[in-house]
């Protein structure tokens, strides 16, 4: 995920971005360092919980191409 893109999620989820800083009506500032590790935190949780649905799709005629999938889920987290 790049800063451009967490910048513009951060902003369409309300939270205003200011030189290295994000602000929302209930936070004086949390700095950008700090908000980018809280970001790829949650993009890596739900990539996690995404392979795991992959890794419970084994119905003996389609297994392997489940965990492909799996495994091109949690390769995308190592770019």
């Amino acid at each position: 995920m790049t800063k451009e893109e967490i910048i513009e999620i951060a902003i369409q989820a309300g939270i205003k971005y200011r030189t290295d800083e994000f602000y929302s009506e209930f936070c004086d500032g949390v700095y950008f360092d700090d908000f980018v590790t809280f970001a790829k935190l949650v993009v890596e949780k739900e990539r996690e919980e995404c392979a795991k649905v992959c890794d419970a799709y084994d119905n003996g005629r389609y297994s392997n191409a489940a965990d492909l999938c799996a495994e091109s889920i949690r390769a995308r987290g190592q770019e």
